[in-house]
């Protein structure tokens, strides 16, 4: 049977097998292009920015200036030289450089925030193979000068408590421009930056700096607001800050007991969520939760680690966002937040990227097609409408 369908192919006109290749490569070719460009496109350009009820001050008509837009992603964890085999690096960079160029392109925020964990092996790279990670960083996240990158450290980029050192936290602050404590204002919008890996409270030189720095914000911040607690004399030497409520960036989730209660399609698998979180590995204790929201009395809490998504309310009124994995590796449907934000309000919305598994589903889908097609034209597969013609003609002689 083989040989006679090598020798029917050997019969076919040159031309005509040509023909048939070049269609071959474009059907190839055009399922590679959507599936590993065009995708992104299709799906994201579904995404649309929340609107916002609040303009930049009370009284004043919401323009489009006015409010600031936001996207806020988690957990890239870029593979290092000592888990990361080469194959799922080039698979999962390709996939998130693509999310994420595709993001600014057809979104154009006016800011990027990053929740940590940005590296997968920050924690044990050598100089060498940390310079390496970063220029795959930059290369992956380049972004256009009228779009602000902010990055916060994770367990991850900088060791556990026990792994973390001045050295590595010092090398990711000089290549992120980071600091625990550090204020980001834009657009009258308070954007508090927290190390929350060295909120361990055990007084090591990192979290006392940390922690120093962050309740000198916090008077700051308190003062700006004229917070009953602050005396006039006690914030007469201090530098005023738009009286906007702050929103906290950190890597580590506020104080929960398990992912019990979270929802969603891409919240915690039904197995995981009731298994409860180890305080200053899972989620920070609750000492340092309680620290945070008396020191900033947040309007929203930004964090990553968890690796799905999650939404909690803090003392009955301050919600906190866990940002799901943007990598296909952590999960099958990663996805980030695009927020519209003013001094005053704010509206978070969703944007899924692909979903793997469809991806996969195309890629076989069209694998079969293509078996079917090349055993037709080689004439080892009857084509159906004469394999019926056949049958027919039989039971008539029979």
């Amino acid at each position: 049977m083989l040989s006679s369908g090598s020798t029917t192919v050997k019969n076919l006109p040159l031309k005509r097998r040509l023909c048939f290749l070049l269609k071959l490569v474009c059907f190839v070719s055009s399922v590679l292009l959507f599936c590993e460009f065009l995708i992104y496109y299709v799906v994201i350009f579904q995404c649309r920015w929340p609107e916002v009820k609040g303009g930049a001050h009370v009284g004043e008509k919401e323009t489009s200036a006015s409010v600031l837009k936001t996207i806020i992603l988690a957990d890239t964890h870029l593979l290092g030289e000592i888990k990361g085999h080469w194959l799922d690096k080039l698979r999962r960079e390709w996939q998130m450089e693509r999310s994420f160029q595709t993001a600014l392109w057809l979104l154009q925020p006016d800011i990027v925030f990053i929740l940590g964990d940005v590296f997968d092996e920050g924690k044990w790279s050598s100089p060498q193979a940390w310079a390496e990670d970063v220029r795959r960083f930059q290369k992956m996240f380049n972004n256009p000068v009228s779009t602000e990158l902010v990055v916060v450290a994770g367990n991850h980029d900088i060791g556990f408590h026990y792994e973390m050192t001045t050295y590595k936290v010092n090398r990711f602050e000089k290549v992120f421009n980071f600091t625990s404590g550090k204020l980001i204002t834009r657009k009258g919008i308070n954007f508090v930056l927290v190390n929350s890996v060295a909120m361990e409270g055990d007084g090591c030189a990192v979290c006392s700096t940390s922690e120093a720095k962050l309740v000198a914000l916090s008077h700051k911040l308190n003062c700006s607001q004229q917070k009953p607690n602050h005396s006039n004399k006690r914030c007469s030497d201090v530098e005023k800050l738009p009286a906007s409520e702050p929103i906290l960036l950190q890597h580590y989730p506020l104080y929960r007991k398990s992912d019990a209660e979270c929802t969603g399609e891409d919240s915690a698998p039904p197995e995981e969520k009731n298994i409860p979180f180890k305080e200053k590995y899972d989620v920070l204790s609750q000492e340092a939760s309680q620290k945070l929201i008396w020191w900033f009395q947040p309007r929203l809490v930004l964090s990553g680690h968890t690796h799905s998504a999650c939404e909690v309310l803090h003392a009955g009124k301050i919600p906190e966002i866990s940002v799901p994995s943007f990598s296909w590796r952590n999960r099958n449907n990663p996805s980030f937040i695009m927020g519209s934000i003013t001094p005053t309000d704010f509206s978070l919305q969703k944007c899924f990227l692909p979903f793997e598994s469809r991806v996969f589903t195309i890629y076989c889908a069209a694998g079969a097609l293509l078996v079917i097609l090349v055993l037709a034209h080689v004439q080892l597969l009857t084509p159906p409408f004469y394999f019926a013609q056949r049958l027919i003609s039989k039971h008539k002689a029979v």
